[in-house]
Formats: structure tokens, sequence, C-alpha cells
């Protein structure tokens, strides 16, 4: 192995105290060790500290995830001893994955494990301080969280050393929450946008980059159509405006999709089609939404909020859906703060031994439920039917009606909520008589019907009455070659966001994977 991966990239000798990259760096190269030892290195708790992570001997080499996706690194390698490596420079590396798949695989898992090492321990990421069940607290937390970002929470409510470290560190309460960066920097309660790009989670795109496929949205749908579009040597780019995964992300646990008899959450496998899909050379940017669709040129352009233009011959929507809010008085002033759109690990520790509503019938909203019947006092589903048969999948029905830690609402709709800082307590009613119950609530989790995400797309493409893509036929209502391509040649629309699909995460990925062949047809026709 050690042989046929030198064929990629040259032998090199190194003198101790040689840098091999840096943290922050982007597109690093590979390297292999042949001799001496190479140390990896990340920030300390003081300014200027450098904490040793690990050291690299004989037939072991550098590298995390953020190798494959460009990210800028969190971590340091430097020769600790005279040494001889193979260098294999990131272009050539990419060959390397693609070329020998066995050597990909021990890469590939290493690198993936390295990063779950840094999550679980939250080692080589940032410190974030601030109000645990605080909005924004939660809304950065849940960034990183899902970009798979390393971070260390210190509650400010609950850690009774918080209120020394605001003193050391200059900060008041009206600064929370706060970031601490690798390098010593502190973030006052930064935009998200900001929040990726000191990360390193974002991308630049140059003027002159023409991609052959460019696709809005990283849920199963587009990282499917990704996977698919790299791995047959299509340029591909993923503009995602929060994190890879979309709704199907915040599933606690999926259950039926094939290949899985013991499920896996909607994150697990969110991250496994992005290394997947970055492993065959996708490249994946994310914090910034696509604002408008200009389609009266080719290629076709796409702006993003903050001006940068990426132009793409073909573009795949995978936008997805939203959850719908409730018309309910003071609504908004608890979203973040007791009203949820996720029901995950970290939403469950923040109502742990509490009442929590689900209000929704679908699979989502039963998932959610059981998820959450583990770790909270009481869940309670509300629905404005009869019952979960004609919406949910009858294993999650079971699972419902046998658990006495949940309880089942027919008829009833959310009436009213209140609290001071947060949410404190739910009331609904039932819609035939009027009756109304409130109860004391740590969080109320909302999953009821689906919007689209189109309204970037209102000027370029048609759409029915509920705002979803149209597919399948021109402007004349003839058949087109593909189910999923829009009147437009070149515009395909897959997942959630097309009019008439399932809504199912095995359906998106489907599609997904399916929509490439019409692609690489219309690409060939363009020449």
């Amino acid at each position: 192995m050690i042989e046929r991966t030198a064929h990629y990239g040259t032998e090199e000798k190194l003198a101790a105290g040689t840098t091999l990259f840096a943290r922050g760096e982007r597109d690093a190269d590979f390297f292999l060790i042949i001799t001496g030892e190479v140390g990896i290195f990340f920030a300390g708790n003081a300014e200027d500290e450098e904490r040793l992570l690990t050291v690299h001997r004989h037939g072991q080499f550098s590298g995390e995830l953020d190798h494959v996706s460009a990210r800028a690194l969190l971590v340091s390698a430097r020769a600790l001893t005279a040494a001889r490596v193979i260098r294999v420079p990131a272009k050539s590396f990419r060959r390397l994955l693609s070329g020998e798949p066995d050597i990909a695989e021990i890469i590939m898992r290493a690198f993936i494990l390295r990063r779950m090492g840094f999550l679980h321990h939250g080692e080589a990421g940032i410190t974030l301080i601030g109000p645990a069940a605080n909005a924004d607290t939660l809304r950065l937390e849940r960034f990183a969280t899902r970009n798979g970002y390393p971070l260390k929470l210190i509650d400010t409510v609950a850690d009774p050393l918080a209120i020394d470290l605001l003193q050391e560190l200059g900060l008041e309460l009206a600064d929370l929450p706060a970031v601490i960066t690798p390098d010593r920097s502190i973030l006052r309660n930064p935009s998200t946008v900001e929040f990726a790009d000191r990360l390193g989670l974002t991308d630049r795109f140059a003027d002159d980059d023409v991609w052959d496929v460019a696709v809005v949205g990283a849920g199963p749908a587009g990282l499917a159509a990704a996977t698919y579009a790299a791995s047959e040597g299509l340029k591909t780019v993923v503009i995602e405006a929060l994190a890879p995964g979309g709704q199907a992300g915040t599933s606690s646990r999926i259950e039926n999709y094939l290949g899985f008899p013991t499920g896996i959450s909607g994150q697990a496998l969110a991250g496994r089609a992005q290394v997947q899909a970055q492993k065959f050379g996708a490249r994946i940017a994310v914090s910034r939404m696509v604002s408008s669709l200009d389609c009266s040129k080719h290629p076709f352009v796409l702006e993003l909020e903050d001006g940068q233009k990426v132009r793409s011959s073909s573009v795949v929507v995978a936008t997805g859906a939203r959850y719908r809010r409730l018309d309910v008085p003071g609504y908004e002033t608890y979203e973040g703060a007791g009203i949820q759109y996720a029901a995950t690990a970290m939403e469950a520790k923040l109502c742990e031994g509490r009442n929590v509503v689900v209000v929704g019938g679908g699979n989502s909203a039963g998932q959610a439920a059981v998820f959450l019947s583990r770790h909270v006092g009481h869940v309670h589903i509300l629905v404005r039917k009869d019952g979960l048969a004609a919406t949910m999948s009858d294993y999650l029905v079971q699972r419902i009606d046998l658990s006495p830690r949940i309880t089942l609402h027919t008829y009833s709709e959310v009436s009213a909520v209140a609290g001071d800082a947060g949410l404190q307590e739910v009331e609904w009613r039932n819609i035939r008589t009027g009756e109304t119950t409130r109860i004391p609530c740590g969080a109320l989790f909302v999953m009821i019907g689906a919007e689209p995400n189109t309204d970037w797309l209102r000027d370029c493409l048609a759409l029915d009455d509920n705002g979803f893509v149209l597919t399948g036929r021109d402007a004349e209502g003839q058949p087109l070659g593909s189910p999923y391509e829009t009147a437009t040649a070149g515009i395909y629309a897959v997942g959630d966001v097309r009019a008439g699909s399932v809504k199912r995460v095995a359906s998106g990925v489907g599609e997904g994977s399916v929509v490439i062949q019409a692609i690489h047809g219309y690409l060939e026709r363009i020449g």
C-alpha cells in the first residue's frame, strides 16, 4: 500500500521542526510517514499555547475530514524528528481515493473516526459560552453541531464557574452567547454568517468558474445528486444555507431507510452522505442562501445572499420544504426559546424530565415523540384529525399506542403559549368540544405540513399553487424526457421541493441519483 500510494506523490526528507501544514489552511497535502515522527497539534487553553494531540510514525498518515472537504483545518502538523514522508498533493489525493479503493477505505474510516473523536471530546474546536436554553446559544450550537464542528458548551446558568470565566475574558451578560475561537478571538453573539466565516466553513467562488452541476440544497436528494454527479466525473458544487441533511438531518431516528435495520439518526445519515459526495470531489458550500436564479443566460447564474455569483451549465433544485408555523398569539416570541422544529439530543437535554408537546401527525412528529419519551417527563401529541393511522407509518403508531409516556390528543390545536424568558406553558383546545387544557411545558415541537423553499425561483420556474416546482412537462404541457426536468432546459427539481414528490428520505435519494442521467444527456446536447 505504501508503494502504491507513492505513485500519487513524491518522497521528501524533512528536518526536525518542519511544518507540514498549519491550522486554518485549506486544501492541505496528504502525508504518509516512512520514517521519523510527525506531531499533530491543536490550540491549547492559553494564548499561543499548542497541545500535542498525537504522533504519527511509519505507515501512518496525516489528515481528517477537513482534508476532504477543503474547509479550514483544525490542527497543525510538524516534524518532531528528521523524517521521510510521501507527500501527495491535494489534487492527486482525490485521484488516490478514486483509484485505490482499499487504501481509500482505510483513509476514510480513519478520517471519520478522527473527526468523531474531536466531536466527542470537544477538542480542536470552539468554546461556546451562554445560557443553554437561550435562542441564540441554541442557534450557534445547532449550526456547529450539524456542520460537524467540535465545541464545548459552558452553560452560564448551570455552571458555577462560568461567572469567573466571564470576568477573566472581560465579557458582560449582554455579550452572550460568546464564542471563543481556536485562535483565542472572542465573538459576541455573532450572526450565523459571521460565525461560519470565522470557523472557516464558507467558500469563495472565482468569477470565471463554471460548474457542470450546481445543486441547491444539501438534503438527502441534493446530496444524492451531488454524489452521483461527482462520481461520474461532473464538476459539482452544492450550495446549502444552513447544514447538510435538510429537514431529514434533524430527525432523531430514521428506522425505515433501507440498509439500516437498527435505524440511523438524520444527522449521521447526512454526515455520511456529505463525506461520500466530497470523497468523489463535490464541493459543499454552507451558510449562504441562493437569493436568485438567472435562467435567461447560459451558463445559468445563481446569486448568493452575499452577492457572490455561481455559474453552472445545469442546476438541480433540491431546497426541500420547511415546517409551517402555528398561528398563535405570541408565537414568534418563543421561537428558538422553547418552540422547536427539530427533536435531537440537544433539544431533549433542555427539557429533560418536563412535559413537552408535539404538534403533527406525520412520521417526523412520530419519530420525535418516541425519541423524546425516553428523556422527558411526558409527551403530548396534538393532531387535528381523529388519529394517526392515515398519516404515520404503522410501526410508529404502535409504539405511540404502547408507550405510557406518550398521550395522543385528537381533534386538538394549540391555542396559547406563555412564559417569561422562554416557553413555560402551552394551552390547547379541542376543536369539537371547545374544552381547553393548559400544562407546564418545557418545549413545543411543531411538525405540521410543509412549505417549499422556492421564493428565489418565482421569476424563473413554474410553480404550483402551493409553491412547489412543476416538473415533467414543458410550457405547452407536453411531456419532457425526464420527470425531474422543468420547462427550462437544464434546470431540474428533486425531492420534497418538487410538486407531486413522495415526501420520504428514500424517494428523495432515489430522485437525486436518477436525475444525473438526464443531466448527462443535456450536457451532451449542448456540447
